[in-house]
């Protein structure tokens, strides 16, 4: 039992204690002094607000405000970001955290995507744009559940498997920010369905796919003098593009992301040789199956 509070201050959780799966104590977070709590709540913070995000982008695309709702979804990537690198930063890294930002992440870059290619491009064929905004939905909770699932220590931090669902969702994002206007806008010329729906199946396609794509976490997190003023003037230079042409910055970021991993496997040859190994992705290693065989015993106490 936790030491008895002071008189008139009571509470009544502090007749209780918690105890984690395998038995050992757990300090729970109003025992920590405030300064050490703040550091351990900052990243569900970012958290929390990416979901805010998400959740707004949702509630303005089904009002018609399409601008606004993909603008939303890039200050959710950026969140995202954000959580990712305080995490790392204060040492607040866990698995409660993790799965917090999974759930965070299929709202704002699983359902908030689907919503706006739904309501912006594809209204007026109900069906499709269901069937669209499903496929969608679905990919997203599969690569961030295979995502959860398949961390491995070992595996080489530089790659992830499969697009970021952040990195799909930018993809909608920019299509929508470069082109609603009334020259390109939704229901204009030939792209009235087939853009719209390629913008849509082809990331969600991605993300389930096993092709490799850089994580760039040495650009974000650099540490070394020259890395430091490459990540500045990426930053600086994205900053301006968004500020002089927002539109265009985002097709070039979002659409150049997406270009890395066909380049990369069919630059891969030319760069082993010239670089070393080093410069591309190593083999994947596969995890192991959660649904294991049965031995021969364990089949005849079965039987």
């Amino acid at each position: 039992m936790s030491t008895p509070a002071a008189p008139g201050r009571r509470r009544i959780l502090d007749r209780w204690r918690l105890v984690s799966p395998t038995g050992a104590r757990v300090v729970s977070l109003r025992q920590l002094p405030k300064r050490e709590r703040a550091r351990l709540l900052a990243p569900s913070a970012f958290t929390t607000l990416n979901m805010v995000s998400g959740l707004s982008s949702v509630l303005l695309a089904f009002r018609g405000h399409f601008t606004v709702a993909a603008v939303l979804i890039a200050v959710s990537i950026v969140l995202d970001i954000a959580d990712g690198f305080v995490a790392r930063l204060v040492g607040a890294t866990s698995p409660f955290g993790l799965q917090l930002d999974s759930l965070a992440d299929l709202i704002s870059f699983g359902l908030a995507p689907a919503i706006l290619v739904h309501t912006w491009a594809l209204d007026e064929w109900p069906v499709l744009a269901w069937l669209a905004a499903f496929f969608w939905l679905a990919c997203a909770a599969f690569r961030l559940a295979r995502f959860n699932v398949t961390i491995d220590p070992l595996a080489d931090k530089r790659y992830f498997v499969g697009l970021p669902s952040p990195g799909a969702a930018a993809v909608v994002m920019a299509t929508i920010l470069a082109l609603d206007s009334p020259q390109w806008g939704p229901g204009t010329g030939p792209w009235r369905a087939w853009f719209p729906l390629v913008v849509s199946v082809v990331p969600a396609l991605l993300m389930v796919m096993t092709v490799r794509f850089r994580s760039f976490r040495t650009l974000l997190s650099p540490t070394t003098r020259p890395a430091r003023v490459t990540t500045a003037l990426v930053g600086l230079a994205i900053v301006l593009g968004l500020v002089l042409a927002p539109g265009l910055t985002a097709l070039v970021v979002a659409y150049g992301y997406v270009l890395t991993a066909p380049l990369g496997v069919l630059t891969a040859p030319v760069r082993e040789r010239i670089l070393g190994e080093d410069a591309v992705a190593p083999p994947r290693r596969r995890m192991p199956s959660v649904f294991l065989p049965l031995d021969e015993e364990e089949a005849d106490v079965e039987a």
